[in-house]
């Protein structure tokens, strides 16, 4: 679909874009309207991306409805979790600008029990819940076992394996 390209300077940005055979993708990495503004203004990508948890949802509706005023169409950046997913859904939801929706499917078991009623994906397509807020809540408790710490890997439980030995 396109070249992934993550880069703060949107001349070099522009650069790959330019050199580039395929549409070029950026933004991940940027923060506000004030990060994205100058790569919009150098027509440095063809597809916005915005990470949702980072810049907040109310900050990611400006981001994507100042995308729309360029004619550019956003992606959001999801691998987080199933409320990363819900944020990014509600978003896509509320703009008419969206032309995917990354969402990682390759994540720790225990995933969908950190909230109470997970995302449901059928085929390739997700449904936006009904319920009230985001559509689903944290598990609190289940986040409370799986609190990452210093030296452990995501997703794993054994904190001391793979900690390191000062």
């Amino acid at each position: 679909m396109w070249l992934e390209v993550d880069l703060y300077d949107e001349r070099a940005l522009r650069e790959v874009k330019d050199a580039a055979s395929m549409p070029i993708c950026s933004g991940e990495n940027l923060y506000g309207l004030r990060g994205y503004r100058p790569a919009f203004e150098a027509r440095a990508m063809d597809v916005v991306m915005i990470d949702v948890p980072w810049n907040g949802f109310a900050q990611s509706k400006k981001i994507a409805d100042l995308a729309e005023t360029y004619e550019l169409n956003i992606a959001p950046h999801n691998y987080y979790s199933h409320l990363s997913t819900l944020h990014s859904a509600h978003l896509c939801a509320s703009v008419p600008n969206v032309r995917i929706m990354e969402i990682d499917v390759d994540d720790v078991p225990w995933k969908d029990e950190l909230v109470d009623h997970p995302p449901v994906v059928v085929d390739g397509r997700l449904a936006i819940p009904s319920r009230p807020g985001w559509g689903a809540d944290l598990v609190e408790p289940v986040a409370a076992k799986h609190v990452w710490e210093a030296g452990r890997l995501p997703g794993y439980s054994d904190a001391g394996m793979y900690r390191r030995e000062r």
